[in-house]
This record gives structure tokens, sequence and C-alpha cells, in this order.
């Protein structure tokens, strides 16, 4: 099969300069888990699935296109929503071609998932960064419901081929860490399984999935396992329906404006039908803990998730301390926390950041160099960040490493710092939230 290309559009720096108040409304673009996981569904019902509200970003839009691959039709409609005729569950195509997910770390490890459970034979592959990320924690439990990797990089690293089981074996697994992909991965195997899969969480992690196989008419109960974790067990082999999703605002996107209104003097603004599932809803708990003034407002349910508007207002905040139980709930949210936290009085510690160190880049140490870079006092102590927040000074540049959550996060630093801060490279923010600019400058925001 041929190699997959990888051309980055070339470096393009971005500065951020400090701004009047922020005000107005705005939605920021669909959320990234729901987006993925609503196209992975299509291709696994039978009949039309409707999308509305779908994140039109790189990664996501590298999901539809492996969905493709495997015999899905998929067509995006004039009016922004989309539509998906399954290859229904055990029916997947043999793909002719690589799956490039390019820097789609959900999108690559949940059709793992499928691909395993499916008597079909598919090479995986993606970006530079997308190269770096461990799979072997995917493709383990895989191998015990029969998967088999034919073809790996050093490490259980992309690109690797991955042939899938014929029958699926049913299996019980504790998961080693708190992850919705290990989780999901093993669960979509497991659709194509005859007989009951289940899958134990020490720690509790997001749980769009099973949130979507009950949606979509599967078999799946959920229960409290220990002090803090799930026990989720799936019916194998259940007839997945087409149905209507409606995908909420990404509360990850939704973090750049709402930080942004709490550091910017004056600031007040809505962002509107953000989800706020309780296993996402870390960074809202930690910035009301450091005495954010925002409040929900018009609370509802669309597609199963929780969704409402966020009105964010400038703030005095706080130093905290946030618990390592709360990292599986914001895990996405560190680097925006790590600047909200640069701009509040006192220390904030942000505890048991393990995982940031296998993101799109080792996010960790990226955090603090950024944080440093424009003069904030941070230490990496063990897997804990501490900020000591006052005045920001700015005036750095800040390596993105490939990484658009470091490269939003500190755009959104420099509309409050004393001088300008400036990312390396702002073409990676395509991966999640193609309009962030556009969106920011919307409500004041100076970019240059």
């Amino acid at each position: 099969m041929p190699q997959a290309a990888h051309a980055h559009a070339p470096a393009a720096a971005l500065s951020a300069h400090k701004s009047g108040s922020l005000k107005g409304r705005v939605r920021p673009p669909g959320d990234k888990s729901v987006s993925h996981r609503a196209l992975i569904f299509g291709l696994l019902a039978i009949g039309e699935t409707k999308i509305e509200g779908l994140l039109e970003g790189e990664d996501v839009l590298r999901t539809a296109q492996a969905c493709r691959q495997l015999g899905a039709k998929i067509v995006r409609h004039a009016d922004g929503s989309w539509s998906v005729w399954g290859a229904g569950l055990g029916s997947l195509l043999q793909p002719t071609e690589t799956l490039d997910f390019g820097n789609a770390g959900t999108g690559s490890r949940l059709m793992m998932g499928v691909v395993a459970g499916h008597p079909i034979v598919a090479r995986f592959d993606g970006d530079a960064s997308l190269r770096k990320r461990p799979m072997k924690r995917i493709l383990d439990p895989l191998a015990l419901q029969g998967a088999q990797v034919l073809e790996q990089a050093e490490g259980g690293r992309l690109p690797l081929v991955l042939q899938g089981a014929s029958e699926p074996l049913p299996i019980e697994y504790k998961t080693p860490v708190a992850s919705a992909q290990i989780k999901s991965a093993v669960l979509l195997c497991g659709l194509n399984s005859p007989g009951q899969t289940t899958v134990i969480e020490a720690e509790a992690s997001r749980d769009h999935t099973e949130k979507m196989l009950a949606h979509f008419g599967a078999k799946v109960m959920s229960e409290p396992y220990g002090a803090h974790g799930r026990k989720i067990a799936l019916e194998g082999r259940p007839e997945l329906l087409a149905r209507e999703v409606r995908v909420p605002a990404d509360p990850s996107s939704a973090a750049f404006p709402l930080v942004a209104a709490l550091i910017v003097e004056g600031s007040d603004i809505v962002i509107e039908r953000v989800m706020t599932n309780p296993l996402r809803s870390g960074l809202l708990t930690t910035l009301q803990e450091m005495g954010a003034d925002i409040i929900l407002e018009n609370r509802r349910e669309e597609g199963g998730e929780e969704v409402a508007d966020i009105r964010a207002r400038y703030s005095h905040l706080t130093g905290v301390d946030v618990p390592a139980a709360r990292a599986p709930s914001m895990i996405d949210e560190y680097p925006i926390l790590a600047v909200a936290a640069s701009f509040a009085k006192g220390e904030t510690r942000m505890r048991g950041l393990s995982e940031l160190r296998v993101k799109e880049s080792d996010r960790l140490e990226a955090v603090a160099a950024g944080l440093k870079a424009n003069g904030v006092d941070c230490e990496i102590i063990g897997d804990d960040l501490i900020v000591r927040g006052r005045r920001v000074a700015g005036g750095g540049m800040v390596e993105t490493h490939l990484d658009h959550r470091i490269a939003m996060s500190f755009l959104v630093m420099g509309l409050a710092a004393e001088k300008q801060v400036t990312v390396d490279d702002e073409t990676m923010i395509a991966t999640s939230f193609p309009a962030f600019r556009a969106l920011m400058e919307r409500l004041g925001a100076r970019f240059s």
C-alpha cells in the first residue's frame, strides 16, 4: 500500500495583542469527541444518520474519509448538515489504501477498535505528531479480543497494519489508565462479538461512546465501580439503527473564549450550546473555585448530552489546588487553565498530569516553556505543574510543537499580557477550531 503523504502548510507565526473588553455571543465549533463518534456510528448503523453541527476540522474530516474507505456513503449538505449511509455492523469493506488520520488521535484509536472487530486488514498512519503517540495501550486489549498487529513502527506506533478478528472474543478488561479512547476501542470491537464485552475503569473517563451506543440502539449498561470508577457492559451484535445526532459545542474549544473573557478587563460574553457533560466539566469546576464569574443559562439536553449557554465575565481569579482525580474530566484544558492561573493571585497547583506527556506534544513541558518565555513563574515537580500568578509580562515566542491547544492557549494569554505573545505556528489550529481567529476577533480580540 502507498506510504501516506504528509504535507503540512508552512509554519505561520501569529501574535496576540492586549485587547479592549471582549463582548458578544459566539458558538464554538461542534464537539470533536462527539463528531468522531457520530461518523463512526453512522458507518456501523443501517440507514441514513443525519448529523447537525459536525466539527469540520481536519481531524474529523480524516475520520469521515476513513469511514468512506470502509464502505460508508457520506454527503455534506448545503445547510452544513451531514448524512452518513452506513455499511452496517459486520459488513465493512476492506480498505484499498492507507487510513491516514493526520493529527487525529481519537479518530485513529477509535477506528482501530472498529477494524479489530471485523475480518479485514487496514493500514493506519498519520502525521509526524501522531506517529510519536503511543498506540500499544489500545492494541493490547484488541489483541485479547482476537485482532493481530501485522506490522508496526517501534514501540507500537504508527504506521501499523491491523488485522481484525473474524469473531471477536467477548472480554472483561480493566483499563490501566482513565482513557475514553481505550474504553471506546474495546467497546467498538466488542460490538461485533457474539457475547458481552465489559470494561472496568478505576477512574471514570468521558462517556460519549456509551451515550451514543444507547442512542443508536445498543444494549449497554453503565454502573458505578469503586469510589470513582465505572463498569460498562455491552451486549454484542445489536442492530444499530440510524439516528439523528445534534453535536453540541465543544467544551475544549469553548475554553478559549471563556478564559479570555475572565482575564481581559471589562469582558462579558455568552458562549452558546456548550456541552456540560459532568465528565467534561472539570475546567468549569476549577475556574469557579478560582472565583470566576461564570453562569450556566438555558440548560437542556440535546442528543443525549447536557448542554447550556455559558455567560463569562471578567473576574479576579485566585490560585487553587487542582486534584489529580479531576484530570480525566479536563485533560485537554490544562494548557488554557495554566494561562488562567498566570493571571490569578497566588499559586495554582495542577496535580497528576502524566497523561499530558503523551498528547500531540509533551504538553506539560511545552506549557511550562511557554509560560517561562512570557515571564510567568512556574515549575514542574514530578507530574504536577505549579503556576504562580501575577501580571503577565508577555513578549515571548512560544514553540507550539504542532499542538493546536498550545497555540490557542498562548494566543489567549496575549490578549491580556502587557506585551504581545507570539506563537511560532498557527496552522495546526485548523485540526480542531478552524474559525478560532475569526470568532475571537468578532468578540474584540486583536491578532497580527
